[in-house]
Formats: structure tokens, sequence, C-alpha cells
């Protein structure tokens, strides 16, 4: 019975053997692993990378505006990214600006 169901899985068409389930399934374990950066120190924290990994739900919004195709896995997974991303660069900006108005006094 279960070696039955794993077979059906393995095979299916958007199984593990296609990119249709490793996509989403890489997107999520990116936006997991970018939780980690909420514990560290903004000024460790890269801004052009955040910015770079924040810019995909942006292109994956308007790609659902035109096409009208919504995949819950890899969108989900997206917008969960920019999210977190979102937030981070806030704190990254939010420091830069404190240690300027540190310096400006």
């Amino acid at each position: 019975m279960a070696a039955s169901k794993l077979q059906a899985f393995w095979n299916h068409p958007a199984g593990p053997k296609t990119i249709h389930f490793w996509g989403p399934t890489f997107k999520w374990v990116i936006s997991i692993a970018n939780v980690a950066d909420f514990s560290k120190p903004p000024e460790n924290i890269s801004y052009p990378h955040q910015c770079g990994l924040h810019l995909p739900p942006f292109l994956v919004d308007v790609s659902y505006l035109l096409f009208k195709k919504f995949q819950f896995g890899y969108n989900g997974g997206v917008r969960y990214l920019g999210c977190c991303c979102l937030l981070i660069c806030s704190r990254c900006l939010h420091w830069s600006y404190l240690v300027t108005l540190q310096l400006g006094d």
C-alpha cells in the first residue's frame, strides 16, 4: 500500500523528478534560511543581497497579473521571502539612518 503511494508520488507529473516540485521547495528553503538574518545585527546584513532577494516577489506578482496563474506553493514562498526581506531591509535602513544621525552630532 505505502509502496504504491510512493510510486505514484514519484511518477507524478509534478513529482520530485521535475522542477515543478524542486522550485517551490528551494524557494521555501531560502525563505526559511532568511529568517536567520532576523537575529543578526543590522551592520552585518548585506543590504544589496536583501534587495536582490526582495525583487522576485514583484516579478511574480506582475506575472500573476498578466497570466492569471497562481501557484500556491511557489507564490506563497516568494511572498513570504519578500516580506522577510522587506523587514530586514527596513532594519538596515533604520540602522544606517541612526548611524548618520549619530555621526552628524
